[in-house]
């Protein structure tokens, strides 16, 4: 399934890859596609949308509704 996610805090390409990362360590086929002028970052994947948001909560990003 397609999730896409408002992410505040994203500055950098190093912000992009941790996001990356914590949602590849969740599913490793995902394929993440992120836009951080538009704070978007759209996951495909079987994973709910809840653990994807925690995941990338913990990697110290606001994710909005």
């Amino acid at each position: 399934m397609n999730q896409v996610f408002n992410v505040q805090g994203m500055t950098c390409g190093h912000c992009e890859k941790a996001v990356t990362t914590a949602i590849k360590l969740l599913d490793p086929q995902a394929e993440v596609r992120i836009d951080r002028g538009q704070n978007r970052v759209e996951v495909q994947t079987t994973q709910t949308r809840e653990a994807l948001a925690e995941a990338i909560r913990e990697e110290g990003y606001q994710v909005a509704a």
